[in-house]
């Protein structure tokens, strides 16, 4: 028989704890309860030695909710609108890949470590793509995932707080187009939405259950193709699934193996988050585009969170969700390009 550990009450243990940590969070109104009260009560069970695991499955359900509730703002409106800031989005993309190379540098000096391994652990692309993109060039692979899943972690637990604790919320000009709630409508749009991420996972793309409900509840609204709107209850849970997998991600062996790399790695994100603060508001100067949307947009997060915190604080979501849809997309087409690039000009610059 297997322990309790290794079998389903594991998991299931972990989503109550996660579900009853983000109602605790709502009720005493901290920012983002339903996300960064699994993700802290994960980490911190994990450190403490709990081996808590997150459902299988869970990570990509929530994702598919995430996707739906962004794509009903897209309404034929709001897309053309969104549609007219591109080469800003496309400077926010180029602008991730130069701080990413930035912060490595710092996270270099800080952990003492290779530069290439450094590189592929600040980019802010997904964990899993910069991991084995950065195996393929030399980097380390177990520090790669660790600072990712560390970047994300400082970056969920800081920019929202910091952005509720400064009075912004609300006065979002984007919002999804006002529907009934048709349960029956709601299972179809769900399916659908399913279908897309499954689609596009067979293509090996990175966020396929992000991207595939994206894009297809993008599609039907853009074409005024209305079927339901999405109960508050249901992107709630999908926030406690998403939050208890990123937390997941945390062990005690972490800091046991890395702690010196764990601190570095905090210096280096702390580094990205005041240069992408700095841009953003570089860039709400020159577009007249609000501050705290344009910091969501730059911040060296990933996409379903810092799309939640948009959404939570109804700052800019279509524009948000663009930009780091376009940071994405360049950073998995540049990163590995870019890394060649510098490598080349360093070693000639030695000689």
């Amino acid at each position: 028989m297997k322990p309790a550990r290794d079998s389903w009450v594991n998991p299931a243990l972990a989503l109550c704890a996660c579900a009853a940590t983000g109602a605790t969070f709502a009720w005493l109104k901290l920012p983002l309860p339903w996300m960064i009260g699994p993700l802290a009560t994960m980490a911190l069970c994990n450190f403490a030695g709990a081996s808590l695991r997150a459902p299988r499955g869970g990570r990509e359900c929530g994702q598919v909710v995430i996707g739906t509730a962004l794509g009903l703002y897209f309404t034929p409106v709001v897309a053309r609108e969104v549609a007219s800031y591109w080469p800003l989005l496309l400077i926010a993309g180029v602008f991730a890949i130069l701080t990413g190379a930035a912060a490595g540098w710092v996270l270099s000096r800080a952990a003492r470590i290779d530069r290439t391994t450094a590189f592929f652990s600040s980019v802010a692309g997904g964990a899993a793509e910069m991991t084995s993109l950065g195996e393929r060039y030399g980097a380390r692979p177990d520090r790669v995932a660790l600072a990712q899943s560390v970047r994300i972690l400082a970056v969920v637990m800081v920019v929202p707080a910091a952005l509720t604790y400064s009075g912004v919320h609300g006065g979002d000009a984007y919002l999804p187009t006002p529907l009934p709630l048709d349960w029956a409508k709601l299972g179809l749009l769900l399916g659908l939405a399913t279908l897309a991420g499954f689609l596009v996972n067979a293509t090996g793309a990175p966020n396929s259950f992000m991207f595939g409900p994206l894009a297809a509840v993008i599609a039907l609204t853009v074409n005024e193709v209305h079927l339901s709107s999405l109960p508050q209850v249901l992107s709630n849970a999908a926030q406690v699934v998403l939050g208890c997998a990123l937390g997941a991600r945390f062990q005690r062996r972490s800091l046991r193996s890395a702690p010196r790399f764990m601190m570095a790695v905090l210096v280096s994100v702390a580094f990205a988050m005041v240069v992408s603060a700095g841009f953003a508001a570089l860039l709400a100067w020159a577009s007249g585009l609000a501050f705290a949307t344009l910091v969501l947009a730059t911040a060296p997060g990933g996409i379903a969170e810092m799309c939640i915190t948009a959404k939570v604080l109804q700052l800019g979501v279509p524009l948000v969700t663009a930009a780091h849809v376009t940071r994405v997309l360049v950073l998995i087409t540049t990163t590995g390009p870019t890394y060649r690039a510098v490598r080349a000009w360093r070693e000639r610059f030695r000689k």
